[in-house]
């Protein structure tokens, strides 16, 4: 181990004991880490826009490639910042609607192809019973919880007998999928922290060890 790497190793660990320390209570240290994180985001996602957007898909274009008409996109990029100020700040929605209109049309089409079909084709499963037992249950199942779900949004008509047991279905079948998200993103939180705690025991552990060895 170098002293760049055993410096750089205390500055992680630092800011890693200074986010942990929110458990306790707010506290300066806690802040600083939290400001030094937000800044170094924000710079870094500055830098990501001008070398990725800017450039690759604007200058470089126009000034190697000669389309020209990217020009257009840029001054209502510009147009944006008209937002700021007083007078022209009503300038911001031009851009701002072509953005919105853009960007829907994009994933309108992106969500269909790459979310409702899929989830549509996966819920039409054959009850044949001929697929085995497993397989039968398995879309069983599925065909009861999407059932029942699409009922329980159906409000139309007052859940009341039978169409209310099956609203009910589809609230369990509901919660089951919060739960199971929920838990989800609990792991992969424990997961990360995990991570941390990996760190400042091996690697910072490692480094006061090194420090008196």
């Amino acid at each position: 181990m170098t002293w760049i790497e055993f410096v750089q190793i205390w500055i992680i660990a630092f800011f890693t004991i200074s986010l942990f320390s929110f458990l306790y209570k707010d506290n300066p240290f806690y802040r600083i880490a939290e400001h030094i994180f937000a800044g170094l985001s924000a710079g870094y996602y500055v830098g990501l826009v001008w070398h990725a957007v800017i450039l690759q898909q604007m200058i470089n274009p126009m000034t190697e490639g000669g389309k020209w008409w990217l020009v257009i996109p840029g001054i209502l990029g510009v147009l944006m910042f008209s937002r700021f100020t007083k007078k022209y700040h009503w300038v911001s929605r031009l851009p701002l609607a072509f953005v919105m209109g853009n960007t829907a049309g994009i994933f309108i089409l992106s969500e269909l192809h790459g979310k409702v079909i899929p989830q549509l084709r996966s819920t039409m499963l054959s009850l044949n019973p001929a697929q085995g037992l497993e397989g039968f249950l398995l879309a069983l199942i599925i065909t009861i919880g999407v059932i029942s779900t699409l009922i329980y949004f159906y409000f139309s008509k007052e859940h009341k007998g039978t169409l209310g047991a099956i609203a009910k279905t589809g609230i369990w079948f509901i919660m089951i999928s919060f739960g199971a998200h929920f838990g989800y993103t609990v792991m992969a939180r424990i997961s990360l922290l995990i991570g941390r705690i990996l760190f400042l025991i091996d690697d910072w552990g490692g480094s006061i060890i090194w420090l008196f060895s």
